[in-house]
């Protein structure tokens, strides 16, 4: 390549990688609580929906504040809004770490929550001004990569931490390194820039906004995020306990089932990336990975013999279902007018939290009524349900065509 090229490869490159740095960090500090919950229960005597709820109050943090850190993102660019999130993630962390009991663990998950809702918007803005659209498939397969890298090392740390020095250090020292982070990642300005003129910004009214989050690709983008969500939620919290409960798979199978979708999924993101740089059709290419993972969980549900390949069928699911991923984000990114992406990321990206809060609620239900194999029949569901809006998207009018410019 020439010289021209190289700097081009190297720029995005590091943005690329900056950023998947961030995505990570978001991902790691939303599990720092949770592998922490047996230590908690047994020192404060509370009950496990006590600490669960804690989850909820976080969620809902995150999405209340992932729709306005657009608006945040898109009027003061990413790098603040970002760095401010981290800050506040990892400064809660090590605030909590003195709390005298669990209650006062409700507001640390609130500002945790609040912290967490800058990232999509922050990322997906940062990636869109500064690599070249032929990149930004394989930016998007990374940003994936990163935030389940994060997923799998936070339980790790925080419970290897916690059981050999105790919840108090655990948190102690993670909000430290995040705080470090933070500090590390303040000195790359340049990568984490989102706006490269801010004479061609728009004006961002709240009228103006509103207008745009009733486009009807806009609204179809949100709808997906959150039915998406129902399903993979689903599968990460309750596909273990559904396959020991309706077909007496060993809890160390159902467990590695799932440690295998989670590494079919990683594996899946890194595959879509590529669909999504080559493919012109992006939804054609969401419908088919969700449809494929769909139809696996049909098959589990409707045959009982299958869930002796439960680990088998769990990765392919996660094949199926991560390599949407990139497509997916290409598709929100083709549906976004120049200058809204912050905003559009933050709201299409709160369907997500709004998924992950109502799936555990509805699943739970069919669980209590003792209906296991129909948690594969509702995940299956929520699958088609995703697949019938991201078909949708480009048939209405204002979503751009793909090649398109960067939104921001």
């Amino acid at each position: 390549m020439d010289s021209t090229a190289a700097i081009s490869f190297r720029s995005d490159a590091k943005v690329i990688g900056v950023v998947g740095v961030v995505h990570g960090l978001s991902h790691f500090f939303q599990l720092v609580l949770p592998p922490l919950f047996p230590l908690l229960r047994a020192e404060f005597d509370v009950s496990y929906a006590t600490l669960g709820a804690l989850v909820g109050v976080f969620y809902v943090a995150s999405g209340v504040c992932q729709f306005s850190a657009g608006f945040a993102v898109d009027r003061f660019g990413a790098r603040p809004v970002l760095l401010g999130g981290l800050a506040l993630m990892a400064g809660s962390v090590m605030v909590g770490s003195a709390v005298p009991g669990v209650y006062w663990l409700f507001p640390i998950a609130l500002l945790m929550g609040i912290g967490n809702g800058v990232f999509h918007p922050a990322d997906f803005a940062v990636l869109n001004a500064n690599v070249n659209p032929k990149r930004l498939g394989y930016a998007y397969s990374i940003h994936g990569v990163g935030g389940n890298l994060g997923y799998a090392l936070a339980p790790l740390a925080s419970f290897g931490l916690g059981s050999a020095f105790g919840w108090r250090t655990a948190l102690l020292v993670l909000g430290a390194v995040g705080l470090i982070a933070v500090g590390v990642l303040a000195m790359q300005r340049r990568a984490l820039r989102s706006r490269a003129h801010d004479a061609t910004q728009s004006k961002h009214t709240l009228a103006g906004s509103l207008e745009l989050f009733r486009q009807k690709p806009i609204l179809l983008c949100f709808a997906y995020f959150c039915v998406a969500t129902v399903a993979g939620i689903g599968i990460q919290t309750f596909v273990g306990t559904s396959l020991h409960a309706a077909y007496d798979v060993s809890l160390i199978v159902a467990t590695s089932a799932l440690t295998a979708y989670f590494l079919g999924a990683t594996v899946g993101v890194l595959i879509g990336g590529y669909f999504a740089t080559i493919a012109k059709r992006h939804d054609r290419v969401a419908a088919i990975g969700l449809t494929t993972a769909a139809a696996f969980m049909l098959l589990l549900a409707a045959l009982p013999v299958l869930a002796q390949w439960s680990v088998t069928l769990l990765a392919a699911i996660g094949v199926a279902v991560g390599s949407t991923g990139p497509s997916r984000d290409m598709i929100v990114r083709n549906a976004t007018p120049p200058g809204a992406s912050g905003r559009v990321y933050g709201f299409v990206y709160s369907g997500l939290d709004l998924g992950a809060t109502l799936s555990p609620v509805l699943i739970g239900v069919l669980l209590d009524h003792g209906s296991p194999r129909m948690v594969f029949v509702f995940i299956a569901v929520a699958l088609l349900m995703a697949v019938a809006t991201v078909v949708q998207v480009r048939r209405w009018p204002g979503a751009r065509p793909a090649g398109a410019g960067a939104a921001d």
